[in-house]
């Protein structure tokens, strides 16, 4: 006994199906987007525009109440004393980190591309290796290499009757900070700089052998110039992980007086939203940190664009 023959779908239905297709599989990335990004991003612009109105001592139903408060958390915040030397201080820290870290990272970048490095994967891997330590075990880690107490290089320093500096405390202490955030990032931007340097064609150094460059010129005429796109990438990525630092200071505070609970902005915003309970203020704050973060991210990569576009009109021009 036969079966019913197959119909076959119209060609209406086939086009159909095959634009809605790639909706289909954005819909799960969407779905999250929306749930764990945008939506949080939403409700705490929401809570920045509000406040917690309180009657008579606050006790009873009704007496606290949540209304409109228009911009006065953003006129309280940028006028807030304690965020401003909040931001002031990741500023310093800030222009220490990011030209070590990527002055280093561009380095061990080069001498692995280099044709005479030897046991380049286990540089390699030894240089990264840091990267995937977590960022509060990497801060406790040396924040009890520089307490005096128990730091094995104290220890040294004294019996070689060398001074013996505490990094926690004063201005030494933006140098332990940015030294932890320096030996945690420089494997990550070496390895995506490494990357570039790797994508080459060995076609152009080649050509430039044959011209008699040496091994400097061509790392400074060549190699940088080729792979500043991700020198950008690597400038933008630190400067976000700048403006956002809160582990490291978070985890030193026990170990010393001279980190205080708004020692960066970050700090300042969960020491006001879980410290004083004032989630409208922090949300406020928060906001602010977030659109200072997006200007300048999109102010240094505009310049960035600009000057590429300039420098592939001189070339097109010569």
């Amino acid at each position: 006994m036969k079966g019913a023959p197959y119909a076959h779908p119209s060609p209406t239905t086939t086009l159909k199906r095959a634009r809605s297709a790639p909706y289909l599989f954005l819909l799960p990335a969407t779905t999250l987007f929306l749930l764990f990004f945008a939506l949080p991003i939403g409700y705490a612009i929401w809570l920045s525009f509000h406040k917690v109105k309180v009657s008579g001592l606050g006790l009873g139903a009704g007496a606290r109440k949540e209304v409109w408060a228009g911009l006065e958390n953003y006129t309280d915040a940028l006028t807030d004393s304690e965020l401003v030397d909040g931001a002031l201080r990741v500023l310093g820290y800030g222009c220490i980190v990011v030209p070590v870290m990527l002055g280093l990272a561009l380095l061990f970048a080069l001498m692995l591309d280099s044709e005479k490095v030897r046991l380049a994967p286990f540089t390699r891997l030894a240089i990264f290796l840091p990267y995937a330590v977590p960022g509060v075990v990497a801060a406790l880690l040396w924040g009890f290499l520089y307490l005096p107490d128990v730091s094995p290089f104290y220890f040294v320093l004294d019996r070689l009757g060398l001074p013996q500096p505490d990094l926690l405390d004063g201005g030494p202490l933006y140098l332990a900070l940015s030294n932890i955030a320096v030996w945690g990032g420089t494997g990550f931007n070496m390895i995506v700089i490494y990357t570039s340097l790797q994508a080459i064609p060995a076609e152009v150094y080649e050509a430039a052998k044959l011209d008699g460059a040496t091994p400097l010129q061509v790392a400074l005429r060549i190699k940088i110039p080729m792979v500043a796109p991700s020198l950008v990438l690597t400038f933008f990525f630190s400067i976000i992980a700048t403006l956002q630092v809160f582990t490291e200071p978070t985890t030193l505070k026990p170990l010393t007086n001279s980190v205080s609970t708004t020692w960066s902005p970050l700090m300042k915003v969960y020491q006001d939203a879980f410290g004083k309970g004032d989630i409208h203020a922090a949300a406020a704050q928060a906001t602010i940190i977030a659109l200072a973060t997006l200007l300048l991210s999109f102010g240094f990569l505009r310049a960035a664009n600009r000057r590429n576009k300039r420098d592939v009109s001189q070339g097109g021009a010569r």
